[in-house]
């Protein structure tokens, strides 16, 4: 009996750490990367691109993707360097770079001062929302640039500016859309904070300096000879800028204030099926999630406010840009935003559940419980539906595809994006 009682309390101090629902969520989400890491074994939609750039990385000549920095090329060509040129060299990094993304996502939760419930619930949001998890299991660039940002506001909101600076070079250095958060961060400090103004100024012009300086090195270590960092940054520009609507074509572009009021359903592969498509409830909560979140940062509430610039910051300010440079976009260019919602979200779940904590009886309660209930198997139920974990979901396959398509066929099928 005695044992019993020891055992249950040893239990009950491991449910109370503060980090024993995140280990679960990590947990559960490494199992089923490993699980599908291999499968399918030819590379899926752009990773493509990025894998054939690695190899030719690793084969001394140079690279042909000369439209993004090289941080994030050479991320992938390293994992293929380790693990061989297989999914799992292709794959591991996006899977460590995302695991990490969901890490240091509660940790901005805990810093905006979120309760450690309602960190554990956007944590959930995040990690079991589809598009989130897709990009985190392909050779793709999009992992480390959102990572690295998730990095850069950790490192801000610890008022830990000269790390920040590190951060944002790096998370721009893996792919260019990443200097869309920085607009949050400025935006943050001239409103609420404004402290040590010498400090932050020198930190800015330090990420722009380490980004010169690291893009040299990068590039020459791609390209195998020192190269002129102010002529590869112009290419950069130049290649970047002309996939326009006007000039360029792709089944799945789209304008970005489209993603919010269509569903798009991106196949990335067909057996089995990977879909770069927001997961459908989360989706439909992105309207009223912003309202929300800004209705709340008029008030000055930390989350909501930086929850609220996050948002406008990196899906917003799209719209201008689109419009301004007529740049092509695609729909998963919405990941970077996820976060944002997943922190709305989390905050009205544990809005409902504390009415429900409160209010000992009545329809409210009970109509409470539910809609928590039901939001949250509805989530779970749409991740296991769009992501490779099952074959539930068949995307009709072209008629130029057998069923085992191949990597040729797939160049076809479905075009480059960017």
């Amino acid at each position: 009996m005695v044992d019993m009682e020891v055992a249950k309390r040893g239990l009950r101090r491991i449910v109370r750490w503060e980090y024993f629902w995140l280990l679960l969520i990590v947990i559960a989400t490494l199992v089923v990367h490993f699980v599908i890491i291999n499968n399918p074994a030819e590379a899926v939609f752009d990773e493509q691109h990025y894998v054939k750039d690695a190899r030719l990385i690793l084969a001394g000549e140079g690279s042909e993707r000369v439209e993004h920095p090289p941080l994030g090329k050479l991320i992938v060509a390293f994992g293929m360097y380790l693990f061989g040129d297989k999914p799992f060299g292709w794959r591991i990094f996006p899977i460590a770079f995302g695991t990490a993304g969901i890490i240091l996502f509660y940790l901005i939760c805990r810093e905006l001062e979120m309760s450690r419930r309602t960190s554990t619930l956007a944590t959930f949001l995040l990690a079991t929302e589809n598009l989130t998890f897709i990009q985190a299991s392909i050779g793709m660039l999009d992992v480390f640039s959102v990572t690295l940002m998730l990095a850069l506001f950790y490192s801000y909101l610890k008022k830990n500016y000269p790390i920040m600076a590190v951060f944002m070079c790096l998370a721009v250095l893996a792919k260019v859309t990443a200097a869309l958060s920085f607009p949050a961060i400025g935006l943050h400090w001239l409103l609420f904070r404004r402290d040590r103004s010498l400090h932050f100024a020198l930190s800015l012009f330090l990420s722009w300096l380490l980004f010169v300086m690291l893009f040299l090195l990068l590039d020459s270590i791609i390209f195998r000879k020192i190269i002129d960092p102010f002529y590869e940054l112009g290419r950069l520009y130049s290649m970047s800028g002309s996939l326009t609507f006007e000039n360029a074509t792709h089944p799945f572009a789209s304008r970005p204030w489209v993603w919010v009021i269509i569903p798009y359903l991106v196949p990335y592969w067909y057996i089995p099926h990977y879909t770069g498509s927001v997961s459908f409830g989360l989706w439909g909560a992105i309207i009223p999630t912003f309202a929300y979140l800004g209705y709340w940062a008029w008030k000055r509430s930390p989350a909501e406010v930086f929850g609220f610039l996050w948002f406008f910051s990196t899906f917003l300010l799209w719209i201008p840009l689109d419009l301004i440079t007529d740049r092509i976009t695609y729909p998963y260019y919405f990941y970077p935003s996820i976060g944002a919602i997943c922190i709305g979200l989390g905050i009205i779940l544990n809005n409902f559940i504390h009415f429900w904590q409160v209010k000992r009886s009545g329809k409210r309660r009970w109509l409470a419980i539910t809609a928590v209930t039901l939001f949250l198997l509805a989530h779970i139920g749409i991740f296991v539906t769009l992501s490779p974990i099952t074959d539930y979901w068949k995307f009709p396959i072209p008629e130029a595809a057998p069923a085992t398509t191949t990597l040729e066929i797939t160049s076809e099928a479905i075009p480059e994006s960017n």
